[in-house]
């Protein structure tokens, strides 16, 4: 697909939540249209109607029609589950508890089962024959006869009730023929209940969906194979893994399913690492901030303050069994697809440009990209030693090949305690890119488009909504050097 299309397609959530959005605003609507007819089918009962009164007498209690009938009751429930996924699905209660979240936004199978059963109370009702019983027609049987005084003549021209209308020529004048006698009734009404239609609408995106889990379960049945986990500074945990026949590109992401951990949860990780021609192992890097990367921690570890490398030759049975479903598909991919990037990371925000720079360091030449800023911002110093390493080596291997132009790296550490050199001598590469403070992001674009007149560079960002919303604007603000600033951002929140 061309990048506006995936472009596009990366805003997929936004969809979604515009549509559950949506759900509920006419939800609302359609709720009180409810508890209102509900009232009026009370107070308002009428004999003449017993056909279509939701109520069996005049006075009965609302609550009845609500609690005691099929779609009321069905109703009520959906209204509950619906308020629940709302609710859950908020930010705060995201960041919070996301087992709360998950729990509840599966529910949705509940919401369109009762649905389904929702119209099937026989509420909505039809009239079978119209043409007998055509709308506001004359029944001679009732209401006519006895409040109105028909003339001897009409009795005399139209001795037998017929469903046509009256002739035009009648000598009678026009408005009494309009308001009385347009159509006269041949039998009494009959209503009908409408045959359920929801499940019509409803039963192609379910199975649809159900395909697509069962795809995506015959896919990942089968366990990985965890060869090292290794616990990093800053609560971070490296899980490195091998899978038959497991295809990836940098930027990817993947989906973990630990049985032991959670029967049903799985969550979203950002490959770190990609298999290769050369290497068959793949990687994920897991921050540990909430219940289920705790307890993923302590499965995979001997002690949770362990900080070396579990051989798998040695510990490989006490590892926990983890599917591995995937990869998807993110913005990131796109990276190595601009002659110019801009890498913009905060704090784990950086796992997903670890795999490209992964990728970099297996061979640069086979991809369009040619300069590749690079800037990482974190709190603490302890931060950067996940990546120290592959960044030290990229590093070097750039300036063996003549090329140190290639990529621009610029940490920024945002909160200092007085510590502002990375420990150890072989990141003194690093050191010297090392900046207290926050970037200037403004300069920085100018600066960037200053040195890349006339093209377009692709902007890549991870990290806090805050810092999104800066470049998001940058990068659609003009300059006067005509370089143009496409922006992507991935975002698991």
């Amino acid at each position: 697909a061309s990048k506006k299309t995936r472009r596009l397609l990366d805003k997929s959530k936004t969809f979604h939540v515009t549509c559950g959005v949506t759900i509920c605003i006419f939800s609302v609507l359609h709720v009180a249209a409810h508890l209102v007819n509900a009232l009026n089918f009370s107070e308002n009962y009428n004999e003449e109607f017993l056909a279509i009164n939701a109520a069996n007498y005049r006075g009965e209690d609302p609550r009845k029609l609500l609690f005691a009938t099929v779609p009321g009751l069905t109703g009520v429930i959906m209204v509950l589950v619906l308020f629940l996924m709302c609710t859950a699905s908020t930010f705060a209660i995201r960041v919070s508890n996301y087992d709360i979240f998950w729990y509840t936004h599966n529910l949705f199978f509940v919401f369109y089962m009762l649905l389904m059963l929702h119209v099937s109370g026989g509420v909505l009702k039809y009239q079978t024959n119209l043409q007998e019983h055509p709308p506001g027609c004359f029944n001679p049987n009732k209401t006519s006869r006895q409040n109105l005084t028909e003339p001897k003549a009409f009795e005399e021209l139209f001795p037998d009730y017929t469903t046509e209308p009256f002739p035009e020529d009648l000598p009678v004048p026009e408005p009494f023929v309009q308001k009385h006698f347009m159509r006269i009734c041949s039998e009494e009404p009959k209503f009908q209940s409408h045959f359920p239609e929801t499940w019509f609408w409803i039963s192609g995106p379910l199975c649809l969906y159900c395909v697509e889990r069962l795809y995506r379960y015959i896919r990942s049945n089968k366990p990985v194979t965890i060869t090292s986990v290794i616990s990093h500074p800053s609560n971070v945990l490296e899980v490195r893994m091998m899978k038959d026949d497991f295809e990836a590109r940098p930027g990817q992401y993947v989906i973990l399913h630990c049985p032991r951990v959670s029967a049903l949860e799985s969550h979203p990780f950002t490959l770190t690492m990609c298999p290769t021609d050369t290497k068959a192992t793949f990687g994920v890097h897991i921050k540990i901030v909430g219940d289920w990367t705790e307890r993923f921690r302590d499965l995979l570890l001997l002690h949770s303050n362990q900080d070396t490398e579990i051989l798998p030759i040695f510990q490989q049975r006490r590892y926990p069994k983890l599917y591995v479903d995937g990869p998807f598909g993110s913005p990131f991919e796109e990276a190595l697809n601009y002659e110019v990037s801009l890498c913009v990371a905060g704090g784990i925000g950086v796992t997903p440009f670890a795999s490209v720079l992964n990728t970099l360091l297996d061979g640069w030449k086979c991809y369009k990209l040619r300069r590749l800023y690079f800037i990482w911002v974190c709190r603490d110093i302890e931060s950067f030693r996940w990546f120290a390493d592959l960044l030290c080596m990229l590093h070097n291997k750039l300036w063996q090949e003549n090329r140190p132009d290639y990529i621009n790296i610029q940490l920024y550490l945002s909160q200092t305690d007085g510590i502002q050199k990375i420990i150890g001598e072989k990141y003194q590469a690093l050191n010297s890119r090392l900046l207290i403070g926050r970037p200037q992001w403004k300069l920085l674009f100018d600066d960037i488009a200053k040195c890349n007149r006339r093209k377009t560079i692709g902007v890549f960002c991870c990290g806090p909504n805050k810092i999104s919303k800066i470049l998001h604007k940058l990068s659609n603000s003009s300059n006067s050097y005509g370089t143009r600033f496409e922006y992507n951002k991935e975002s698991f929140s």
